[in-house]
């Protein structure tokens, strides 16, 4: 479509009430779309207002320019109050345009709209003006209506959004997402496109229709998104309508966004290096060749909604623990895993296996007091069996494990606990037969096995990913139950993405560490209590005595 010459414009005098300003206003209306990061500073107020850095001046002109832009940026660089700030441009602008930010949950997407939006109208009052009734945000809900029809909303990265229809769309945190939700789910959410306000009534074909833009911070390698970040780079390089941009944490700090310098380095030393590569390096970690498992898979096994801290009485329970043999004193820790069995109503299967909750044991305790808090676990959820690694280090835990053990909290008797699988004998000749003591190099290739096969089937489930902003301020009063659980299945998700699969001349599986010094505690313990349910106790019979004369046997 060619650009409206002035004499054209001018044909319209008499139907319009610009009447001779309207080719101004057709010209003014082209720069504002062009350049939002000018039509910004012409509105800014004398006080109060920001002075956009050149990155985020960078950053606007690209979100309103090209079809479809992928955007992976650093904790704090600000990417959620620039791409919001470009909508608001684009609804001014456009008349009758229907957009959308999309995240993980309405509710987050909502809080996100709603924050960074009460942030915009303070630096730029001016905005107010073009609103036809006050913003409405609520709990999984927020809508901004403009006096020119358009309108800005939210919708989730679900299955919940499917059937949908907005003119364009930007896609929060999209590294937590695959491609077949995308594009079963979010893809088909901007094909109508807008159509002109007047008599033609037509799609501009000059407009970006179907605009979809990607942000996040970075994720793991292999995954989906990881992909189509980089199939956008080749398209960006073909100039096919596409851009990549992306920052690490020394941009905003550059500029004095965020948090400074110091503040970050520190964060270094405490956080895990995939944690700090991912949120504030921008680097997509993990291992793509020869990972232990599919990474979308093992995405897709996060979708339990919460951790269970009251045993439910359908379900069976089982421990896994791993006992650490790190030096290094910040992650020189034990793990345990507790796995929720569900089964069919005939017992004769299991439906799922559910990571219900797991904890880290420091190791400055002494086995006396890591027997008791493996103790309270086990009676929290009268778990059928507790798995331990009994090489090295775990000959220490499984003594104490068979030694009588009282609550020093509570005071209250923890009992006595027996061996299943060999002729350790209990200090209490009445004790049960509760502990599996493992060696784990004789299990390694089946528990890698059996591990692969709960992924790839979909049996295993993990709590779901949360951001820091899904948590509410009371649950801070309950860390351990609510908040604690999520943070250890993220350390859980980063240590399975670090795993490379090696097989051996022999036909047996091993692992390795793509990063040396991440550990693989966790990992560890849920392999041993996969390997245990799968192997002795997927079958209506799951006594001790069976699992004893099966090991016999």
């Amino acid at each position: 479509m060619k650009p409206m010459t002035e004499e054209k414009v001018r044909n319209y005098k008499g139907e319009t009430i610009f009447g001779d300003s309207l080719y101004n206003y057709y010209k003014f209306v082209s720069w504002a779309r062009f350049y939002p990061d000018l039509f910004l500073d012409l509105i800014k107020p004398e006080v109060g207002g920001i002075s956009l850095h050149f990155d985020q001046r960078v950053f606007l002109r690209c979100d309103v320019r090209f079809y479809s832009m992928y955007g992976t940026f650093s904790r704090g660089y600000g990417k959620t109050f620039d791409e919001i700030l470009a909508m608001w441009i684009v609804a001014i602008m456009f008349p009758g345009a229907e957009l959308a930010i999309s995240a993980q949950t309405k509710e987050n997407a909502a809080d996100l709209l709603a924050d960074k939006s009460n942030e915009i109208l303070k630096y730029y009052p001016m905005l107010k003006n073009e609103l036809k009734r006050e913003p409405r945000f609520g709990k999984g809900m927020a809508l901004i209506e403009f006096k020119n029809e358009s309108s800005i909303d939210i919708l989730a990265n679900s299955q919940t959004s499917k059937g949908q229809r907005r003119r364009r769309l930007k896609i929060e945190e999209a590294a937590l997402m695959n491609n077949e939700l995308f594009q079963d789910a979010l893809e088909p959410i901007v094909e109508v496109p807008r159509y002109t306000v007047g008599k033609l009534g037509i799609p501009d074909p000059c407009e970006l229709n179907q605009q979809i833009h990607f942000f996040t911070t970075s994720g793991f390698r292999g995954s989906d998104e990881y992909q189509r970040s980089c199939d956008m780079y080749d398209d960006m390089v073909e100039l096919k309508g596409k851009i990549v941009l992306g920052a690490n944490w020394m941009l905003p700090c550059y500029y004095g966004r965020g948090s400074n310098k110091s503040k970050i380095l520190q964060k270094k030393r405490t956080m895990s290096h995939i944690a700090f590569a991912q949120n504030y390096e921008q680097e997509w970690v993990g291992s793509s060749d020869a990972s232990l498992v599919n990474i979308n898979k093992l995405m897709a096994c996060r979708s339990l909604s919460a951790p269970v801290m009251k045993p439910d009485k359908n379900v069976d329970y089982y421990i896994g623990v791993d006992v650490a043999r790190s030096q290094k004193t910040n992650n020189n820790q034990s793990s345990l895993v507790v796995a929720g069995v569900r089964r069919t109503r005939d017992k004769s299967r299991i439906t799922s296996i559910d990571i219900v909750n797991l904890i880290n044991i420091p190791n400055i305790l002494n086995f006396t007091a890591q027997a008791v808090i493996v103790k309270r676990m086990r009676k929290q959820y009268n778990a059928a069996a507790v798995v331990v690694d009994g090489n090295g280090l775990g000959s220490g835990l499984i003594d104490e494990l068979m030694k009588e053990s009282i609550d020093p909290l509570t005071g209250e008797y923890l009992g006595c606990w027996d061996t299943i699988n060999d002729d350790n004998v209990a200090d209490n000749p009445n004790a049960e037969k509760i502990l599996y003591n493992l060696k784990a190099q004789s299990m390694q290739t089946r528990g890698i096995t059996v591990f692969i096969d709960m992924v790839e089937s979909g049996t295993l489930r993990l709590l779901e990913k949360r951001q820091d902003s899904d948590f509410e301020f009371s649950d801070e009063e309950n860390f351990d139950s609510k908040i604690a659980p999520y943070i250890q299945t993220d350390c859980l998700f980063e240590e399975v993405a670090n795993l490379k699969l090696k097989q051996f001349p022999g036909g047996g599986l091993g692992i390795e560490k793509a990063v040396k010094k991440l550990d693989k505690d966790r990992f560890s313990a849920l392999m041993y209590v996969l390997w245990y349910i799968n192997d002795f106790c997927n079958d209506e019979t799951n006594g001790s005595e069976y699992e004893f004369l099966t090991l016999v046997d």
